[in-house]
């Protein structure tokens, strides 16, 4: 095969979303070339890809940025992988270790570097981590964005440790890969969410308690009553907007809320007087290092955390699987990119 299929855009919106022949590239020096197996999908990317999300995108762009694969060729002086490993993408190539680094020095696959969403992709070997042993290649690409996003929230900045309450709004994918994190770590998880469906499903991953958001739209109130007036020692805020008070509100003096997600609104206030007397922090997560997921991995093979996927889709149905994405998921949504 000297030629591949690749989805770019030509310009903003996924309705432009096309496939385009290209020729095979070979790996330069320092550089693998991997065939795709599967591509998760976040909701980073249909935001990227309906609007640009605020970066300065060059057109045509490939969209996603979570890639599962196998190395078939290897460029002069690689020696970090070899021909048939299995690899994961790095989300932020250049951030190997240590304090994050500013966004301008520290480019994130998808945008504003170019996405996966292509049956071959070559580039430096570094920006790269050995797949988990347990997994398949569709789950273990959810690892990169969500299940990371999930970890530097509870565990590598959070502390995450037995008997803790945590708290985890909504059921997509970083939702649920706190939700089984923290439960294989032994503590108690309170998941809210506006579906008594999705809510029965957490609690069948091990969720302790589901507050119904639509029902209970204070949802705060219960989470004190469930812990006898404590709070929550982690919130996982995915919302934003007014919801972010209702966090502070619920969470236990000197507590935590990872902010994560934006879905309700990109902007919040807060009461200065209630912040101070909570002693709570409030810290924004955005994915995390190269050794940060491969310590992940390490983990999700020895306890055996088994990704949530709703659906799975063809690389022919990309456009299918970000519309998929754009209605809601619990869990993650994947395309499957065998050739």
């Amino acid at each position: 095969m000297d030629t591949f299929q690749q989805w770019e855009l030509p310009g903003a919106g996924l309705a432009r979303l096309a496939q385009r022949t290209l020729p095979l590239p070979a790996p330069q020096a320092g550089e693998i070339l991997i065939r795709t197996e599967a591509v998760a999908l976040n909701y980073r990317d249909a935001e990227i890809a309906e609007h640009g999300m605020g970066y300065a995108l060059s057109y045509p762009h490939t969209p996603a940025s979570d890639l599962a694969g196998r190395v078939v060729a290897v460029g002069p002086g690689v020696t970090r992988f070899a021909v048939g490993q299995r690899v994961l993408s790095a989300f932020i190539p250049g951030w190997i270790d240590g304090a994050p680094l500013p966004w301008s020095q520290a480019p994130s696959r998808g945008a504003p570097l170019p996405g996966v969403l292509a049956q071959y992709v070559a580039g430096p070997a570094d920006g790269y981590v050995s797949a988990p042993s347990a997994l398949s290649a569709v789950e273990a690409s959810t690892l990169p964005v969500a299940g990371l996003t999930a970890w530097m929230a509870l565990v590598e900045q959070g502390r995450l440790h037995a008997g803790q309450t945590v708290v985890v709004q909504g059921t997509g994918g970083v939702s649920l890969f706190a939700l089984q994190l923290a439960v294989a770590h032994g503590a108690n998880v309170i998941v809210v969410s506006g579906s008594d469906d999705k809510l029965a499903r957490a609690l069948a991953l091990g969720a302790r308690h589901g507050i119904n958001r639509r029902q209970m739209p204070d949802w705060q109130r219960q989470v004190l009553a469930l812990t006898a007036g404590r709070g929550a020692d982690h919130i996982l805020e995915m919302a934003g907007g007014d919801n972010v008070e209702r966090s502070l509100q619920a969470v236990a003096q000197g507590g935590r809320i990872s902010l994560i997600g934006l879905l309700e609104a990109d902007r919040f206030t807060l009461p200065v007087v209630p912040l101070i007397g909570s002693r709570a922090s409030i810290t924004g997560i955005a994915v995390g290092s190269r050794r940060a997921l491969e310590d992940l991995v390490r983990t999700v093979d020895l306890l055996d955390i088994r990704p949530v996927i709703e659906a799975v889709y063809p690389f022919e149905h990309a456009p299918q699987a970000f519309a998929h994405l754009q209605r809601g998921a619990f869990g993650k949504v994947v395309i499957e990119a065998g050739t």
